[in-house]
């Protein structure tokens, strides 16, 4: 089975976490969104094409040629237009049928196991297609057009982008839509009104679209984990629920913790911290005295001083909080909570969100940061532009 994944996108609503690395590798845990595609096909595929295009020489070096046993081919996307035109360039090397699925989102085993099943097919979830695609079906569960974003529901099927086709579905023409993009869906509404195109349900899919949908993925993948002891707890310590210990990290006398919460390697907590559920602490960190953190991420390499609040937050790697930093994480009239993207202010639909720190960021003593805002690294090339400094929404 040949397999292509695009991850060739510059993932603009991911800022400031892609401004250093593209989409697919944000990690979970341990491994990348894309590690984790790459482990859901062992026993499916054999070769992957990657077709990569945004710090692609990032994913060449993590995937290398070879993963676990399956090929890895790589083409590149010359400019950023689209998944329509991002899935042609995997066309000169295509045999037959393939399997197509985005990079950045999460699919499983299972789900694709049920899809090569059927031909031709796609993948679908039971969703709210309004950020995604609405999948139109007529009679026989078959596909009858996918509509993108639509304004009003229409379906309740949201295409998750993951297909099983023949490689002649590239003979049809596509235009550039109203987004300036050859989008693949395109080539799907084609090819279904002359070929029969059966869905089936996937059981989980998890999107990546938003930086707060970060937060969901962790959710999952922390309830699904089991609870384990490899660090120092001392003496003192209030542990309820699950946590999840790596070697070499100590919990220090006096802190609190209500899992699910997972800590990773070398870490040192506290003491007098508060930690509470849904928190993932990566290797390396050192998180102070008489510090909380609720429902948040904190990569790798992070020092967190004493006094300070992180709630709702994502904080990637080798950031610096001074002492008595607070991150805000609700409006004083309860509202969602609203982000800038793309020079748009966005509904992310949360009444509890805080902020967004990029890879290395650093807060001086007493800084107060409030709900929904985001904080690039200090220097940051964004493609297209140049080198920009203190980006603030």
């Amino acid at each position: 089975m040949q397999v292509v994944i695009l991850a060739a996108g510059n993932g603009t609503r991911l800022q400031p976490l892609t401004c250093t690395r593209p989409k697919p590798l944000i990690k979970i845990f341990d491994k990348s969104i894309l590690e984790h595609n790459l482990e859901q096909l062992k026993g499916i595929a054999k070769e992957v094409i990657l077709v990569i295009g945004y710090k692609g020489e990032l994913i060449q070096e993590k995937i290398g040629k070879n993963y676990k046993g399956i090929r890895i081919k790589y083409v590149w996307q010359k400019k950023p237009q689209g998944t329509g035109d991002a899935a042609k360039y995997a066309l000169p090397y295509l045999k037959d049928r393939f399997l197509l699925l985005n990079g950045d989102d999460f699919y499983f085993k299972e789900d694709l196991k049920k899809l090569i099943k059927k031909f031709p097919a796609i993948l679908a979830k039971k969703e709210d297609p309004a950020n995604f695609g609405a999948i139109i079906v007529k009679e026989g569960k078959k596909v009858k057009e996918i509509v993108e974003k639509p304004e009003k529901k229409i379906s309740d099927l949201a295409n998750i982008g993951v297909y099983y086709l023949p490689k002649e579905i590239f003979r049809y023409k596509i235009k550039k839509s109203k987004r300036g993009e050859y989008e693949f869906p395109d080539y799907i509404n084609q090819f279904a009104k002359k070929h029969p195109l059966y869905f089936v349900e996937a059981k989980n899919w998890i999107p990546v679209s938003f930086s707060w949908n970060l937060l969901d993925a962790f959710e999952f993948f922390l309830q699904k984990s089991k609870a384990k002891n490899e660090g120092v707890i001392e003496k003192r310590t209030t542990i309820k629920r699950k946590l999840i210990l790596g070697k070499g990290s100590v919990i220090r006398a006096g802190t609190y913790i209500i899992g699910p919460v997972f800590i990773g390697k070398n870490c040192t907590i506290g003491p007098n911290c508060f930690i509470r559920g849904n928190t993932i602490i990566g290797d390396n960190c050192r998180i102070g005295q008489a510090v909380e953190i609720k429902n948040s991420i904190i990569y790798e390499n992070t020092n967190i001083a004493h006094l300070s609040y992180v709630g709702d937050s994502i904080i990637d790697k080798n950031c610096n909080l001074g002492a008595g930093t607070i991150i805000a994480n609700l409006r004083h009239d309860n509202a969602s909570i609203k982000t800038m993207i793309n020079e748009k202010l966005i509904d992310t639909k949360r009444k509890k969100f805080g902020t967004v720190f990029g890879e290395g960021v650093k807060t001086g003593i007493g800084t107060l940061i409030y709900p929904g805002r985001k904080i690039w690294p200090y220097k940051t090339t964004l493609p297209g532009e140049k080198v920009i400094k203190d980006i603030k929404d």
